[in-house]
This record gives C-alpha cells, sequence and structure tokens, in this order.
C-alpha cells in the first residue's frame, strides 16, 4: 500500500509525517484500542451482571427475569447506535467520541450506585449505559485500529479485541467481586465506574489518535477523490460477501454465544455438576479470546477467506461432544473447539470488512454487521430455552445448532477471493 500523498495534519493530533512519530502513533493506538476492549462493557457491564443479580434481588425484592430484562435493553440499544456511531466515525474519526463516551459511560455505571427500588429509574440507567457504552465500543476501535495498521492489520484486530475483552472479562468481575464482598454492591458500581475512567480516560487522552489521511486538494478546481478508498454501505450491501458475512457470522455468533449461556445446564441435563460445567466455560470464553489473534495472524499470512472455514466449523464438533460425548474427558476438547470458533468469526469479521469493502465507511459497515450479530445474540439463548420448556431437554437445540454451523461454513466457503486493491490507506509501515 502506498502512503499518503500528502502530509495529513489533524487538529487535534498535530503533523505525523515522520516514519518513526507514525509507529509510535500506531503503537499508541494499539494499547488504547486493547484497553478500550477491556473497559468497555462486555467486561464491565456483561462480565459482573451475575455478581450483582443476587444483591438486587434480595435487596429491593426484584424477581430475578425483571433484573434480567435489563439484557435485552442492552441489545436493542447497542444494535442500534452501533451503525450510528461508525458513520460518525467514518467521517469525523474515533478520538472526541471516545473520550466524550469513556466519560459518559463511567458515569452512568457509577449512577447505578444509587438504584433505590425503582425498576423503570433502573432500566433507564442501563438504557443510558447502552447508550454511551456503545461509543467507546470495540466495533469503533476496531475501525480505528484497522485504519492504522495495514500490513500485520489482522493481528493488531485480534490483540485489540481479543487481549482487550479477554482481560477485561478476566480481572474486572475479580475486582468487582472482592468489593462486592468486602464493601456491598453500591461500592462495586462505583468502583467500576472509577475505573472505567481513572484508567480509560488518561490512556485515551494521550496514546488515541485518529489515522493521517491524504490531505484534500488545495485547488477547489480540481477533482478530489475520496479521502479514504473503499465502499459505502449501500455498494457494499449490493455485493454477496456482505450478505454472506452477515448471515455466517450473525448466526453463527449468536448460536455460540447462546451455546456459551447455556454449557452450564446442557451438562447438568447429562448429570455434570456445575465445577465441570463452569471449568467447561472458562476453557470455552478464554480460547474465545485468544483465538482472536490467533486468526487475525493467520489471516495476515495467507491470501484468502477459506483459511477461517475449518476453524468455523470445529464448532460442529465441539457441539457434538458437548452433547453426546460418552467421556467425560472429552468435554475439554469441546470447549476448546467451541472456542476456536467463537474466536474465528469475531477475529474475521473486521478483518474481512476490511479487505472487501476498504475503510472508507468501515465504521458504518461494522456496526450493521455487529447489530445484526448482537440481535442474533437477543434470540438464540430464548430459542433453546423455549426448545427445553417444550420437550425437556436441550438435545433438539444442540442439534440444531450443528446444522446452523455447518450452513455456516457454507456460507465463509463461498466467499469470493479478496479484490486486488483493498482500498486501505492506512499510515505506511
Amino acid at each position: 500500500m502506498t502512503p499518503p500523498p500528502a502530509i495529513a495534519l489533524d487538529a487535534a493530533n498535530g503533523p505525523l509525517s515522520e516514519a518513526p512519530a507514525l509507529n509510535k502513533s500506531r503503537t499508541g493506538v494499539l494499547i488504547a484500542a486493547t484497553a478500550g476492549n477491556a473497559l468497555g462493557k462486555t467486561a464491565t457491564v456483561h462480565a459482573v451482571f451475575g455478581t450483582f443479580l443476587v444483591p438486587l434481588s434480595q435487596e429491593f425484592g426484584w424477581a430475578r427475569s425483571s433484573i434480567s430484562m435489563v439484557l435485552a435493553i442492552l441489545a436493542v440499544v447497542s444494535a442500534c447506535i452501533y451503525p450510528l456511531a461508525g458513520r460518525y466515525a467514518d467521517r469525523h474519526g474515533t478520538r472526541n467520541m471516545v473520550l466524550l463516551g469513556n466519560v459518559l459511560f463511567a458515569l452512568a455505571v457509577a449512577c447505578l450506585a444509587l438504584t433505590n427500588g425503582n425498576l423503570m429509574l433502573f432500566y433507564l440507567n442501563f438504557l443510558a449505559i447502552s447508550l454511551f457504552g456503545s461509543l467507546p465500543a470495540t466495533s469503533v476501535f476496531s475501525r480505528l485500529v484497522a485504519e492504522w495498521f495495514d500490513t500485520n492489520r489482522g493481528t493488531a484486530l485480534g490483540v485489540s479485541a481479543g487481549l482487550g475483552n479477554g482481560i477485561g472479562s478476566v480481572c474486572v468481575p475479580i475486582m468487582t467481586a472482592l468489593i462486592v464482598s468486602t464493601a456491598g454492591w453500591r461500592a462495586g458500581y462505583l468502583g467500576i465506574g472509577a475505573l472505567i475512567l481513572c484508567v480509560g480516560f488518561p490512556i485515551f487522552f494521550f496514546l488515541l489518535r485518529d489515522a493521517p489521511r491524504p490531505a484534500a486538494p488545495s485547488n477547489p478546481s480540481e477533482t478530489a477523490s475520496p479521502i479514504v478508498d473503499g465502499m459505502t454501505l449501500r455498494e457494499a450491501i449490493g455485493t454477496a460477501p456482505f450478505w454472506l458475512m452477515l448471515v455466517a457470522i450473525a448466526a453463527g455468533g449468536g448460536t455460540m454465544i447462546a451455546v456459551l449461556s447455556h454449557v452450564v445446564p446442557i451438562l447438568a441435563d447429562r448429570g455434570y455438576g456445575l465445577g465441570t460445567g463452569t471449568a467447561i466455560v472458562s476453557i470455552f470464553a478464554l480460547t474465545g479470546s485468544l483465538w482472536q489473534i490467533f486468526t487475525g495472524r493467520v489471516l495476515d499470512k495467507s491470501r484468502g477467506p477459506r483459511v477461517v472455514v475449518p476453524m468455523y466449523a470445529l464448532a460442529i464438533l465441539g457441539l457434538l461432544l458437548l452433547e453426546f460425548s460418552p467421556f467425560g474427558a472429552l468435554l475439554p476438547v469441546a470447549g476448546l473447539c467451541l472456542g476456536i470458533a467463537l474466536g474465528a468469526q469475531f477475529g474475521a469479521l473486521p478483518y474481512f470488512i476490511a479487505q472487501y469493502f476498504g475503510l472508507r465507511s468501515f465504521g458504518v459497515i461494522i456496526g450493521v454487521m455487529y447489530s445484526a450479530v448482537i440481535g442474533a445474540q437477543g434470540i438464540t439463548p430464548v430459542l433453546m430455552d423455549l426448545s427445553y420448556d417444550m420437550i425437556g431437554h436441550y438435545r433438539a437445540a444442540v442439534v440444531v445448532a450443528v446444522g446452523v454451523m455447518a450452513v455456516g461454513s457454507l456460507l465463509l466457503f463461498l466467499l469470493p477471493p479478496y479484490a486486488a486493491n483493498t482500498g486501505s490507506s492506512a499510515p505506511a509501515e
């Protein structure tokens, strides 16, 4: 890829013309994006949800199902905001949006400490959390990393999302559990809010930079080309790769998340205890996070998308082992296979978007893709539980999940080769 044809000047970032300065900024952006994912909604809201469920239910007498409604609020609002946040980032950059979102997100989480028993106010608080937390989100950081990194883009995307979400999902719940057990649930929410603001804001302020872009023509009579090459959302929607990716990864991601949330009851139906189920969930989740890095590295070294297909298809083996394996010793293998499939999907998605559609509308395209994934994640767990309510076990749901992953594997296999020019305008490395 060729470097930008002119020195790019950015009001927030200043001139970025020297290679050492670019490399330093690139490293800082990767650190900031990784930290941003570690402090995002996945780690600070979803991963700690169970820690607050019982204390809230006991103090206010709320049914657990009423408290769990906030997860639906998070899914719906996020699905609506991601494309809008992506479009803003495409047009105006990410730095200012992330800084503002970080402050508002931290305050919204901290405000949960003021919960007074009014369930409607509790829901409105989570609406604000979902709204503001969708600004410093994985889809936004993925856009920024994709624009900064041309070579080794897949690896960088895997590190920022996989390592970031993995570290956050392990460390934040531990910190929260310690605070809640010693100082109560209100202190827990205050602690999370303080962590998001006091750790996140300085990192974003000093390290987060929008990538330099080609300078616009100084003569208005000159024909101006797009600042960043690539397709618009409308153009992308008209292509086969868009729909192949959307269906395969939305359906696959929804299925994998539904299975992840049901590993314990699935194994309980087969006579395994809570400890076994929890161990398999840990293998599943940790492998999914780390495998995003491996997927990105493999994609950097490969010449086409089909290298992801066998990783994705490993979910079929994992599901069959989870439900039908006669030996408990094979259950960790099931968790490993399922984690590889999950990590492959989320590791490949941003890389595929950059390769097929370029960076011009990367933010809004990945926002639409993530919205579809979130929608599927909101529906599939409900369908699994409906199946259980109707027939008394999860076996039929697992068999359907096997079929879904088989179809998804076929759709990814049908992806065409990458175009010769992906439209990237990342700073030259």
